[in-house]
């Protein structure tokens, strides 16, 4: 038994072929799959922003039929710009109170411009525009995401 050696311990060629190709396969699968998570994450985002927009801007034409909100005779009552969302004076608080509908304006977050102020993210629809046509003008009437891309259910983001 002296002259016998030991079988040498390691991997073959083989084997090391074998086990980068499942680990590049692997890679290949987790990486869209990644994407894809992202992107429903952002789409969830953009869901809750555009319901908490609309909810806000509803609120403001509310309060405007109430006569909380000061406006101009032929105004519709919504606000002026998405800004007002952040406060505007009561008009039946004694004190000189201030109704306040979102605590900021929030940033699209499918918008792909990193240094575009949030008001700017966002596409304004007027009470005299059509939903084929929206077009900005006097008052904002509705908010739609600004851009190209398309939801993962290929409807596209203006259309939400």
């Amino acid at each position: 038994m002296k002259g016998r050696r030991a079988p040498a311990g390691g991997f073959t060629i083989i084997e090391l072929l074998v086990t980068v190709t499942l680990v590049g396969i692997l890679g290949a699968i987790a990486v869209p799959a990644g994407e894809l998570l992202v992107q429903r994450e952002r789409e969830q985002a953009l869901k809750e922003t555009l319901r908490d927009l609309r909810a806000a801007i509803d609120a403001f034409k509310r309060a405007s039929a109430e006569g909380r909100i000061a406006r101009a005779v032929g105004e519709s009552g919504y606000p002026r710009s998405l800004a007002e969302l952040t406060g505007v004076p009561d008009q039946k608080d004694p004190n000189g109170g201030e109704l306040r509908f979102l605590r900021r304006v929030p940033r699209n977050p499918v918008y792909q411009g990193p240094d575009t102020a949030p008001e700017k993210t966002w596409g304004l629809r007027s009470y005299a525009s059509t939903h084929e046509q929206p077009r900005p003008g006097r008052d904002v009437f509705d908010i739609y995401p600004l851009g190209d891309g398309k939801g993962i259910n290929g409807i596209p983001y203006k259309a939400w």
